[in-house]
């Protein structure tokens, strides 16, 4: 009988990212919330809230924030036939852009950042 290697798992185990890397993902993610709404808040929880806590924390936050934002535009569409919907519109972007940008500075320092009036839908 020969030696055989034991058989591999299909499924590849899950590596740490390094703090450094952890940073980037975590900046970038609050930069894309920016420009693409919720989707690279989804994508960077999705694939990589396994990889640290770190880019998990931020992930979750970026993510609770933007449908945050989404159900403010929503809110803001339906009722902007009043006039106070295009209040909500303009608020919703002006502090997209803003959190968006301390939470990006916050994640390029290695440091926590929770965005205020987010309701926590993600851990």
């Amino acid at each position: 009988m020969s030696e055989s290697t034991p058989p591999t798992s299909p499924y590849a185990t899950v590596q740490p990212l390094s703090p450094s890397d952890e940073k980037l993902w975590a900046t970038l993610i609050h930069v894309g919330g920016i420009i693409m709404s919720f989707l690279p808040a989804l994508i960077g929880y999705i694939v990589l809230k396994d990889r640290g806590p770190f880019i998990r924390a931020h992930s979750a936050t970026a993510l609770n924030f933007q449908i945050t934002l989404m159900i403010a535009y929503v809110a803001g569409t339906i009722t902007s036939w009043i006039g106070i919907g295009l209040l909500i519109l303009l608020a919703a972007w002006v502090l997209s852009i803003v959190f968006g940008i301390m939470a990006a500075i916050a994640a390029n320092n290695g440091q926590a950042y929770q965005y205020p009036l987010a309701i926590k839908f993600v851990n």
